[in-house]
């Protein structure tokens, strides 16, 4: 089992605000250091360092439910983490007091079963990996910021097989 730096966070106050733009997200550094500044018309990158795959449409998933782990200021919970998951994930997600396959139709969720994609905090693939439970990640989906939570090499361990273009 890999033994993880602790994260710390990275406060909006450590970037001058003359320096942003009301559409820009402060996120996380994906190799530790400074905050990032991502220009509201940049892409959002992946733990590989290319554009952020989408994640899933149905169900619909993301912190901003556009299908993409993508993140941001407001996102405390850090849904970064693309995953599919898997009955021995979702039981234990519910035994952590997450419960992702119960449906709650006031929240428009209609719950998750073995084989969905889904954004997951990276905080809790962490806590399923050091577990036993992680599920499997698709990397291109993936959003850098994960990396200050997983190594690249845990999750490219846990990685789904690419997809083919």
């Amino acid at each position: 089992m890999t033994e993880f730096a602790t994260h710390e966070e990275y406060p909006p106050a450590a970037v001058p605000s003359s320096t942003l733009h009301a559409l820009d997200v402060l996120t996380a550094p994906a190799h530790h250091g400074a905050p990032v500044i991502q220009k509201a018309t940049q892409k959002a990158r992946n733990v590989l360092g290319g554009e952020l795959a989408t994640c899933s449409r149905k169900p619909l998933t993301g912190f901003t439910r556009t299908g993409c782990c993508e993140t941001g200021p407001e996102d405390v919970g850090v849904h970064t983490v693309c995953v599919q998951t898997t009955a021995e994930f979702l039981a234990f997600s519910k035994a952590r007091g997450n419960d992702l396959s119960t449906p709650a139709p006031q929240h428009g969720f209609a719950g998750l079963k073995p084989g969905d994609r889904w954004c997951l905090c990276a905080a809790r693939w962490r806590e399923a990996y050091e577990a036993g439970a992680a599920p499997l990640v698709d990397l291109a989906a993936t959003h850098e910021a994960t990396l200050d939570y997983v190594p690249l090499e845990v999750l490219r361990q846990h990685a789904l097989p690419a997809k083919k273009a």
